[in-house]
């Protein structure tokens, strides 16, 4: 069991974190005419957010405030019920948390980006258990398809990349990719992950498909990046080519160099970015998806003349 000090001190770094988002969305609100909002999410490996839930539940965590609102709605004790009796669930076991049937940590991802008002919200016996998985899953992504950026903490410097270039800024600093965490320090027997991953299948297969997507927009982005470098090169050692055959004399930092129009300008590598600067709309995104939570829809909002000429998910991109 958590001792209440370290409860208490990750429910202030909570709260200081949401405070920080909920300015952040003030300054955007307050000047919303000038502003376009756009859908994003970050995604997790199902068998690790699962664990990660687990612990922070087994520290003291609960949703008690949390609606569940639903075709304007809460569900009903029948229809939702409790895990636990009492303040919390501290201090529970990993099978005691996997046996609670009605635990919302199953399946997370898939319930929070679907369309719950397509299955009749929490309503079980609306429709049989198959076709209502089904429903959910192909409404999850669709909606994740949809969405302008989602990301997967597993690439965070790939997530960095995709996000500068849907809305073109460039973060302070590069993102890092921390491995040990929590979950990742759960010893798991082959038993309970194979446990964990049929009470999450439905997460395991919008992660699969999330994952193979992700791949394929960061790929092409890629490419495409490469091909506009490669054309933008191609014209300037077209244009100075010109200055030559016209007779005029070569910028400066030309001259002398000794080196083949080809070479004139340095390649760029497969790790430079772009030099970054600290502005309102950057710091509006780390805000965002710092508290994201893996499977929330979160808001994000830029000026309008920042992608004016964009689509935030360009039909060119794989969907």
């Amino acid at each position: 069991m958590a001792e209440p000090a370290e409860v208490k001190r990750e429910t202030l770094m909570s709260l200081e974190e949401t405070l920080k988002l909920l300015l952040c969305l003030h300054l955007a609100a307050s000047t919303s005419e000038l502003l376009n909002f756009y859908y994003i999410t970050m995604l997790r490996d199902p068998v690790s957010r699962y664990l990660s839930e687990w612990k922070h539940v087994q520290r003291g965590a609960t949703w008690k405030t949390a609606l569940h609102m639903c075709d304007g709605r809460s569900p009903t004790q029948d229809e939702l019920p409790t895990c636990y009796s009492g303040d919390d669930w501290s201090g529970v076991t990993l099978k005691d948390f996997m046996n609670c049937q009605s635990n919302l940590a199953n399946n997370r991802q898939v319930r929070m980006l679907a369309d719950l008002s397509l299955v009749g919200c929490y309503n079980m016996s609306s429709m049989n258990e198959s076709q209502r998985n089904h429903i959910l899953l192909s409404s999850a992504m669709s909606n994740l398809k949809n969405m302008a950026f989602y990301g997967l903490t597993e690439f965070q410097r790939k997530t960095q990349y995709l996000f500068e270039r849907t809305f073109s800024l460039r973060f302070i600093s590069a993102f890092t990719q921390i491995n040990s965490t929590r979950a990742a320090n759960v010893d798991l027997s082959e038993a309970v992950r194979r446990r964990i991953e049929e009470l999450n299948f439905l997460d395991v297969q919008l992660y699969e498909y999330a994952k193979d997507l992700f791949l394929q927009r960061f790929q092409y982005t890629r490419q495409r990046e490469h091909q506009e470098v490669r054309l933008k090169r191609r014209e300037e050692r077209r244009w100075l080519r010109e200055q030559r055959d016209q007779g005029r004399p070569w910028p400066s930092k030309h001259k002398g160099s000794g080196k083949g129009d080809g070479d004139v300008f340095e390649k760029e590598t497969e790790n430079e970015l772009p030099t970054t600067t600290e502005d309102y709309t950057s710091q509006v995104a780390l805000a965002v998806l710092s508290v994201c939570p893996p499977g929330c829809c979160c808001v994000i909002s830029f000026p309008n003349d920042e992608i004016s000429k964009r689509s935030a998910f360009e039909k060119t991109i794989p969907v």
